[in-house]
Parts: structure tokens; sequence; C-alpha cells
């Protein structure tokens, strides 16, 4: 990966300083130890610029806003109803390439690659008033703004940025629930704050379904906007308060005309107090004195505008934007400060904690203050013994970020798992999510991996949700036989490829399913449902062809289907990947993998080529999520199907090309600049396979309670457990050159093996790592 040589954007804080430096506190329980503030650390601006970029804005630790600015106006389908592959690239609203602003929203995924949200716009501008982002209809400018990087900064919680179009600065800040805007106007009689209802991220004509607003006094505002896109029922609802009156108000309307009733006996277009319609675009004009302030606070909800009120009052009930910069800015130093880590240089720490920043932006608080939640049925329920979660990426999320909320955030894992199970029972097909938000089920990617979710946090003692609650969903969820080829699937013991696509990804990943739900089982002592889905779960056995030592699509009369090249990602019965790699998916059963595919010598060269063959640039060219920044050979780091791949190595006895391997990927594949990431964040995944790798392991098989040894990056690492214990990963002759591990002791003992248990880390204690720059069997 091209790693971009410029200075890391300064992660600046507004309390005083533009340059504040490693800003210490005291402690709250010993007023004489001092903290380290981890949030220096952080750059909010890593990403990728080919794919999906993570957002920059002001938000907290999984909060419900994601204040952040939006730097393009794309369309989802062109003129033509074609879809337009340019939104993939800002399906976090943001690009760092680009140079104009367009406003800051309320809502944004993190490097998801598809899209949503976007919800809310708001855009701070002064003279002629102008009420179109890009262009206007006689072709003059519309109301974006010019940036530059030099003044633009972040940090977690907060972001700040100069306006140049309008001499105004920026500044953005959060809690859980609301969003505060701090905008610094120069000297004008014709002050505008524009409230942009139409604006989407991954927008279409047909997305907006409606929008409400009323205007309750002179510096209230409250409504709600519902949407059709990725979730095609979507509503959000809103309450904006000013710090300020405003003088004067208005909107315009952008819907094709219709009827209206006996509203047309008024001037709706100003200082008409309800506004209602499809696409609409909302100012309130100010006169502002040279650097003064105004304020918005802007409280969200997906139950009501009373929701929306009580979540202002109860979580800013005031109006000092530094203090509620500060108090996210601790919460984030709370969460960032549960790993501790010494690095062999700073850019590797920033890279960590930015990375560690990443895994705790989604999944999002889901509920009101009050516990008050909108279901899948589109009904208010209330929140009991949980707190509600959305946004579930689980096909990505799966493999390493529950994995680590496991040991980092285990409480809040368990509220994930009981949102997954309360999104079962509130859904019409009695299913656990697949890719869910906002209410919605998205339907995104292949097989239902909340079971591994599940049996992940079941194999490592993890919550307190009903395991047999968990076994009836996982069932009801692997038997709704009109989901995405699973009667087939039922039926043939494989996906046959001419009746559905991405066949034999679909086989591997249902398989791999189903052996968690076997785990499930056997948690809850129901032999019977056991032994049915261990059966299920051998079914990949079906599309390995031996003639050609590869996984292949095979049709529903038992053939392998002719037309087949392994190199291919296109139409070749697999989603995000080839033969070559994605066909190495067995996670749960890797020693009859290996034994299939030849056995560990012949494995290992498999691995061996893997790395190190070329890919031609035919073979990738019709995906826009795979690009050659994530390609290391046939190995695709960008995508989230090979990330257990170079640890496969531990079971052909060839550890140490596991540990040569995880080095080179962290060193080539992440760095701490804005060009940090080989792909898409995919809402933590990619971040937190660099987590859990500098540290020195990696579930390799959510679902069982090992942790597969690889080389740690760190030099030293302290986990500050939950249950108020503390693991210590420490190394001895650390380097960039001494990737190998040489000797491994836990607690003072030799660790035999090349595996560690979740208990070894959650009953505290220490790993230390000797280091070697010669693997330890030459």
């Amino acid at each position: 990966m091209k790693k971009v040589l410029i200075a890391i954007v300064p992660l600046l804080l507004f309390l005083n300083s533009c340059e504040k430096k490693n800003p210490k506190s005291k402690s709250k329980n010993n007023p004489s130890i001092t903290k380290t503030d981890y949030t220096q650390y952080v750059n909010p601006f890593i990403g990728t610029s080919k794919m999906g970029h993570t957002f920059p804005g002001a938000t907290a630790p999984f909060g419900m806003v994601q204040l952040s600015p939006q730097t393009n106006f794309e369309v989802m389908f062109d003129q033509a109803g074609n879809y337009n592959s340019k939104t993939y690239e800002y399906c976090g609203g943001y690009q760092y390439r680009d140079s104009i602003i367009i406003g800051f929203s309320h809502t944004n995924f993190s490097g998801t690659g598809h899209a949503d949200l976007g919800d809310f716009l708001v855009m701070p501008t002064t003279g002629a008033l102008i009420l179109d982002p890009i262009q206007t209809s006689s072709g003059k400018k519309g109301f974006y703004s010019k940036f530059s990087h030099n003044k633009e900064a972040a940090s977690p919680g907060y972001y700040k940025v100069q306006l140049e179009d309008y001499n105004i600065l920026a500044e953005l800040t959060a809690s859980e629930r609301v969003g505060f805007h701090q905008y610094t106007f120069p000297k004008s009689d014709s002050s505008h704050i524009i409230l942009d209802m139409v604006y989407n991220v991954y927008h279409h004509d047909d997305k907006n379904v409606w929008t409400f607003i009323r205007v309750e006094n002179d510096s209230l505002i409250t409504g709600y906007r519902q949407t059709k896109g990725w979730a095609r029922t979507k509503k959000v609802f809103f309450a904006m308060q000013f710090s300020k009156p405003f003088k004067h108000y208005g909107h315009k309307k952008y819907d094709s005309k219709g009827y209206n009733g006996f509203y047309g006996r008024f001037n709706e277009s100003e200082n008409f107090p309800e506004i209602a319609g499809k696409d609409i675009r909302v100012y309130f004009d100010f006169e502002t004195q040279e650097q003064e302030k105004i304020n918005i606070k802007f409280a969200l909800s997906a139950v009501s505008t009373a929701g929306a009120l009580k979540n202002l009052k109860a979580e800013i009930p005031h109006w000092d934007f530094a203090a509620t910069a500060a108090a996210t800015q601790e919460k984030w130093n709370q969460e960032l400060s549960k790993i501790e880590i010494k690095s062999i240089d700073k850019a590797d720490k920033t890279t960590f904690y930015s990375a560690l920043y990443h895994t705790m932006l989604s999944p999002i608080l889901y509920e009101d203050v009050d516990g008050q939640y909108r279901g899948l049925d589109q009904n208010i329920h209330q929140s009991k013994a949980f707190t509600n979660y959305s946004i579930f990426s689980l096909w990505d999320t799966y493999r390493a970020l529950h994995p680590l909320f496991n040991i980092t955030q285990p409480k809040r894992n368990n509220d994930m798992i009981k949102s997954m199970l309360a999104h079962h029972d509130e859904s019409v097909h009695h299913m656990l999510p697949i890719w869910s938000h906002y209410a919605n089920e998205n339907w995104c990617m292949i097989g239902y991996h909340a079971t591994s979710v599940i049996a992940d946090a079941m194999a490592k003692k993890v919550g307190d949700f009903d395991p047999k609650r968990a076994l009836n969903a996982a069932v009801n969820t692997a038997n709704v036989r009109y989901f995405d080829g699973l009667g087939d699937y039922i039926d043939y013991q494989y996906v046959p490829d001419d009746k559905s696509h991405s066949s034999v990804s679909k086989t591997l990943e249902l398989a791999y399913n189903d052996w968690c739900i076997a785990q499930i089982a056997q948690r809850t002592n129901d032999n019977k449902t056991k032994a049915e889905f261990i059966k299920r779960s051998e079914y990949y056995q079906q599309v390995y062809d031996p003639s050609i030592g590869y996984m292949r699509p095979k049709l529903s009369n038992g053939n392998f289907r002719k037309d087949f090249d392994p190199m291919d990602t296109h139409g070749q019965g697999f989603i995000e990947g080839n033969a070559w790699n994605y066909g190495l998916y067995v996670p749960h059963q890797l020693d009859k993998m290996i034994d299939m595919m030849g056995g560990k010598s012949a494995f290992s060269a498999h691995l061996d080529s893997l790395f190190t063959m070329e890919l031609d640039d035919k073979f990738i060219e019709k995906h826009e999520d795979i690009t050659r920044d994530g390609i290391i050979g046939n190995y695709v780091h960008g995508n989230e199907p090979g990330h257990h791949i170079p640890y496969l190595y531990n079971w052909t006895g060839d550890a140490h090309k596991t540990q040569q391997r995880v080095r080179m990927i962290m060193n080539t594949m992440y760095g701490p600049a804005v060009d940090g990431l080989c792909g898409n964040d995919d809402a933590g995944q990619m971040s937190a396979w660099y987590i859990f790798s500098s540290l020195g392991f990696y579930p390799v098989t959510p679902g069982s309670d090992l942790y597969a040894i690889g080389s740690p990056l760190v030099k030293e690492a302290t986990l500050r457990l939950e249950n108020g214990k503390t693991f210590k990963i420490s190394t001895k002759n650390q380097s960039k050159e001494n990737v190998y591990v040489h000797q491994i002791l836990l607690n003072g003992e030799k660790l035999e093996g090349t595996f560690l248990t979740h208990d070894a880390i959650t009953h505290g204690g220490e790993l230390i790592f000797e280091m070697s720059a010669r693997p330890a069997n030459n």
C-alpha cells in the first residue's frame, strides 16, 4: 500500500490551545496520579481515498449522533437509472481529497462501502441566500464552501474547520444523542443557517418519503424525516435548538406540485410554522456581530420529537460547548485507556489508537434516554434489562470486532446480543439480523452471522442473555427457506450455482454458521439440535472438487460447473474473493479442510503461493470493493473473507510463516496517515484485525475460546478488563526486524503450541513473547 508522506493532521483541541500536546489530568480517585490522554494518539482522518472513507466528525463512543462534514453531493443513479459507482467512495459522506464542504450531517456510517444515512444537513452561510448545495438552477455557485486541511482539525468528540467562502469557523461536538454545533460568524446583516432535508448519503429521486417540521418558537424546531434507501422505512425525529432567536425563516420545496388541500390559502414559504413535503430546505436568518457565536443543539430520536426533546434536556441542558466537548473527550479517553500500549515508534501508537477508536464508532446506541426505541416492526418498544443498539454489519464484524468486544466491551456486547434477540422477536421472518440499521433489515451480504456473535459470547462466558432463547432464535433463522438460497442449501446440502449467486461463498458461510448453532446447542444441552447442525456444518465438503483442489460452484444436477476460473473474482460462485482465497474459509474444521486439500505440507505451500503469486487486473476490474491497495499477491486483506488466512500456517506446523505474514500486513496495510487503511473499515472490522494482531493473537474461529498466536507489534500492552483484572502483554527483544516468536511464557510457564485461551486473558496475568530475527524452528 502506498504511504503518503504527509504530516499527520494535528489533533487539535479547542480548550484555549490549538497546539496542546500531551495534555494530562488528575485521576478523580487519586489526585496524585497523572492520567494519560489517549485521545492525543487518535487521527480521525485515517481512511482510504479509493473506497468508503470513515467519517472524521464528532461523536461519543457508540453514539447515535455522528456529526460530520459532508464533502460531496452524489446521486445513487444517473439519469438513465443506472447505478453510480462513485457513490461507493462516499459511504461516510466525507472524502479527504475533496476541497468543498456542503454541510454537517448528524448520522453517518464508518467506512461500510454501501451507504445510507446523512440525515439533517446543517450549513451556515452569509450573504445572498442560496438554497442549492452545489449549483443553482441558473448555473451559479451553490451554498457549499471551500475549505483547507490546514484549517481543519479533529480529535475524538471534536471537529473544526474554517469555511473559507463565508469566513465562518465551524466547530462540532456531541453527546450520545445530541449534536452540538458552534459557528463563529463575521459581522453581517445576512447570516443564515440552512437545514437541508433533501440531502442524503446515497441520494436518489425517491429517497425522501416525507418530511415534517414545526417551528415551535423563535429558537426551537422539531420534526422528522422518513427515507427509503438501504433501510427502506427509516424514520428519524429531531429537536433543533438555537442559542439565539432567528429574525426570519422560510423554506423551499423541491417536490413536484401536487395536492395541497386548503394550505393553498397560506404563504407557506416564509414565516409559516408548519412545513411538510418530500424534499425541503429550510433557512433561518440572523444578524451577527464580528466573532459572534451561534450554537445549535440538535437531538435525535427514532421514536418521536418528544423523545428528541427528552434526549436534549437530559444530555445537554446547558449552552457550554467546551464542557460538552471535554466530557465527550473524557468518555473517549476512558474507553481508549482499556488497552494501554508501548509501541516501537510513535507512528504505530497512532495507528493502534486510531484503530481502537474506529472499533467504537458502531454499533450505535439506538434508544432514547427513557429506554424507548423503534423496533423492526416499526412499533415503539421499551428496553428492559438491556440497552438497545443498531448498525450490525455482521458479515464483517463477527470475524474480529465482536470477539474484541468480548475482551474490551463485554457488557456492551451482551446488550448488542440482546438487541439482536429483540430484532428476532420483532421480525415477521423470525430471523436474527443479517445487516441491520435504524429499525430495518437491509439483507446485505450472506450467511446469518448473529449466530457467530452469540456462540462466541457463550464460548467466552460473556453475558447474561437467555441461552435457550438464543438457540431458538438461531434455529428459526437457519430454517427460513426463502432466505437467499437457504432452502436449496437444506435440500441439496449445498447452494446450487444455477439457483443462487455466490453459491460457494454462501455454502461455506452457512456451514460455519451451522457449526456455531451446534456450539450454542451444546451449551444448552440440546444434543438433538447439536447433532443436526454439526451435520449441516460439514456441507462445505460438497463444493470441494478434489480433481482440481479448489472449492468450486456445483449445479443442482450434482455436477461441478465447467466454466470456472479459480483466479477470477467475478461470477465464479464467490463474493468479494475467489477460490484461491475465499475457498479457504472453513474456520470451524480447519484440520479437516487441510487434510482434504492435500495435508499440511501441501496446504502451507498453497498459502505461500497465495501471498507471492500475481493477480492480474482483469480478475478484479469488475469489483469496486477490491483494489490494489489491499492486495498482497492473491491475498486480499482489503476484504474480510481472508482475514483469518495469515494465521492458518499455525495449523500446518509453520507458525513462523504466520508471524512473518502478520507483521508484514500490519506494516504495509495500515498506517497513521489519511491513507492508513487498505480497504473499507467496514464498521470496525478492518481495525479490529489490527488491534488483535498488534497484541499478538487473533480469533480465527469465533465460537471457540481459542486465539491463534501471531507476532505482536507492541512492545507492551496492558488490558484493563471489566472484571477488574489486568492482562499484560510484554515482549523481549522487540524490534521491526525481530518478527519471529522464539518462546512464549504465560504467567511464568512456557506456553506450548500456538494457541491462547480466552480464560487466560480474563483471569489476568502476563503473557511474555521472546522475539527473534530468526524463526524458532530454524
